[in-house]
C-alpha cells in the first residue's frame, strides 16, 4: 500500500473512532436522544458529513456504540486451571473491564433505560449470540465441575451480580468500593482472597463512605 493511501486510511480510522468515543460520552451524558449529531462530530472535532461516511446514521451509530461494548466483554481473557481458578478468573475480568471501559458502560446503562433502544439491544444480541452463547456454557461448565444443582441458574445469577456491580460503579464513580465488591463476590463463592488488587486506578475506600453519585461526575461536570 502506497504511503498516502496508508495515511488517508489511518486518518479515515482516527475519525471513526474519534465519532464512537464522542457518541459514547454524549449518550451516557444526555441518552440517545438528547445527543445530536452535530454535537457528537463538534465534541470529535469532525465533520457532520462523516457520521454517514462511517456509520450510516445514528441509528447505526448507536449500535456501534452497543457493539463496542459487546467487544469489550467478551474480549476478557479466560484463564485456565481448575474450576474456581477459572471462576476467580472471570469475576476479576469482568471487574477489572468494568474499570477499563467505564464511559461505554455508562452510555449503555443510559441506553438500557430507553424503550426506542430496545431493539437494536436486541439485534446486537443476535449479531453476538455465538460468543454470547459460548461464554455462558463455559461458566456453566465451571459450575457444573463445582458441584452445583443447577449450573444455567448459577450462571444466570453470577451475571446478574456482575452486572449490578457494573451499574453500581458507573453511577457512583469513585465512591463505589469495587475492590472490596470484588473481594466480597469471591468470598460468596468460597474463593481465596486475590494477592493483588485490579488493576486500576481505584480511589482508596474510607472505611465509613457512603456511595454518592457525585464520585461519578468528572471535573468539567
Amino acid at each position: 500500500m502506497a504511503r498516502s493511501d496508508e495515511h488517508n486510511r489511518a486518518a479515515r480510522e482516527r475519525a471513526r473512532e474519534a465519532i464512537l468515543e464522542s457518541a459514547i460520552i454524549l449518550f451516557a451524558e444526555r441518552g440517545v436522544s438528547g445527543a445530536s449529531i452535530a454535537e457528537i462530530t463538534r465534541r470529535a472535532g469532525v465533520a457532520q458529513g462523516l457520521v454517514s461516511y462511517h456509520f450510516g446514521g445514528k441509528d447505526q451509530l448507536v449500535a456501534a456504540v452497543i457493539d463496542r461494548w459487546y467487544e469489550a466483554l467478551f474480549a476478557i481473557p479466560q484463564v485456565e486451571g481448575p474450576a474456581d481458578v477459572r471462576l476467580a478468573g472471570i469475576i476479576d475480568g469482568a471487574l477489572a473491564a468494568t474499570g477499563f471501559a467505564l464511559p461505554v458502560q455508562r452510555a449503555v446503562f443510559a441506553m438500557q433505560q430507553q424503550p426506542s433502544t430496545h431493539r437494536m439491544f436486541a439485534e446486537a444480541e443476535t449479531r453476538f449470540a455465538e460468543q454470547a452463547i459460548a461464554s455462558e456454557n463455559a461458566v456453566r461448565e465451571i459450575f457444573r465441575e463445582r458441584g452445583a444443582a443447577d449450573p444455567p441458574l448459577e450462571e444466570i445469577m453470577l451475571r446478574t451480580t456482575l452486572e449490578g456491580v457494573f451499574m453500581k460503579y458507573a453511577v457512583y464513580g469513585d465512591t463505589y468500593p469495587l475492590e472490596d465488591a470484588r473481594r466480597w463476590v469471591r468470598r460468596l463463592y468460597g474463593l481465596p482472597e486475590p494477592e493483588a488488587g485490579l488493576p486500576l486506578q481505584l480511589a482508596p475506600r474510607d472505611p465509613d463512605a457512603r456511595t454518592r453519585a457525585a464520585g461519578a461526575l468528572r471535573d468539567e461536570e
